[in-house]
């Protein structure tokens, strides 16, 4: 099988770990340019009111000559506390679902220390959801850009936040659901803290959709 090739995401939707964790060893791209409205600054969670959208603050370009920029260069934004208002939104979307408190002494730290480059803060995130879910595999770093490589397994849409689901994802017991029914395919985070132990199992049982 080949090597999965995928982005960093701001912890990323359930069907990106689906492919990760049915894959025996993958890479992340790393010599990218960095595109808008992506999963690169955005994740969704399920709030009181439904899908809720957490978005992170980038800096803008400095010379607005510069059409691209590298992923790996762009910087946080951090002149107001966004850290501190996603943290609150979770507590406030995941407080009294089954596994928030089992788990929010790895998470808190994220959101107290201050970032600097976005891809090294969502490396961080998505390394910390796999020390939560007993993920334990090798992952490497691309060290040119290929549009259309033949020796990777290339799943980089899935940072693609307007995209179809890739994966045929089971209905799993959500903290609002019965406000507004299920949502599918939201944050990792969702899935984590209201399956907890069983998370991984969940990610390698789904329908991946090629």
């Amino acid at each position: 099988m080949k090597p999965l090739l995928v982005n960093p995401s701001y912890f990323g939707p359930v069907d990106l770990y689906g492919f990760i964790a049915q894959t025996e060893d993958f890479v992340f791209e790393k010599q990218d340019n960095y595109q808008k409205q992506t999963y690169r600054t955005r994740q969704y969670i399920y709030g009181a009111n439904g899908k809720l959208l957490l978005n992170v603050p980038i800096k803008h370009r400095e010379k607005k000559t510069d059409k691209h920029q590298k992923y790996k260069d762009i910087r946080i934004e951090n002149a107001f506390k966004w850290q501190r208002l996603h943290w609150k939104s979770l507590e406030a979307a995941y407080r009294t679902s089954p596994y928030f408190e089992f788990y929010e002494d790895e998470f808190v730290h994220l959101f107290e220390n201050k970032a600097t480059f976005l891809m090294d803060f969502n490396l961080k995130c998505m390394e910390v959801v796999f020390e939560c879910i007993g993920l334990d595999i090798d992952f490497k770093f691309t060290e040119e850009f290929d549009l259309s490589t033949e020796i990777y397994h290339d799943q980089r849409s899935l940072t693609l936040s307007k995209r179809k689901q890739e994966a045929e994802l089971e209905e799993y017991i959500q903290v609002f659901q019965s406000k507004y029914g299920f949502i599918s395919n939201l944050s990792i985070l969702d899935l984590l803290f209201n399956k907890g132990p069983a998370t991984l199992n969940y990610l390698e049982s789904q329908k991946l959709l090629f």
